[in-house]
């Protein structure tokens, strides 16, 4: 059972799909710890051609979604170590410092799904 549907702005964010058709990839390689690739984008959508980067400097405003998912983050981590009482600052940074190492190519990408998302609405093909 696919609990998000293709149509709504959650199925093209998570998926990395084309926010207009829902069926061309937002990056070449799939796979986001490839780091030489991690912002590969195709120019345009092979699908429904089109332009990802809407106008030159685009996504630099993905910046901005990125720093507020990192702050989420932050966050929910602080939350944890107060929840589970560590007080060893060193441990806790060096946790911290290992989480985000692990999530950035995750967070990149997803942001840029999500900005470019705020901007392309789906469009169907009947």
């Amino acid at each position: 059972m696919n609990l998000i549907k293709k149509g709504t702005k959650l199925y093209s964010i998570i998926k990395m799909k084309c926010p207009n058709c829902h069926e061309g990839h937002l990056f070449n390689n799939s796979n986001p710890y490839n780091l030489s690739e991690i912002s590969d984008m195709p120019e345009r959508c092979e699908h429904c051609h089109l332009k990802y980067e809407i106008e030159t400097g685009f996504f630099y405003g993905a910046m901005y979604v990125s720093y507020a998912l990192t702050i989420v983050l932050v966050v929910a981590f602080l939350l944890l170590i107060y929840v589970l009482n560590i007080n060893d600052f060193v441990l806790s940074l060096l946790i911290f410092g290992g989480i985000l190492v692990v999530v950035f190519p995750l967070v990149f990408r997803l942001s840029r799904s999500i900005w470019l998302n705020m901007f392309v609405a789906y469009k169907s093909r009947k």
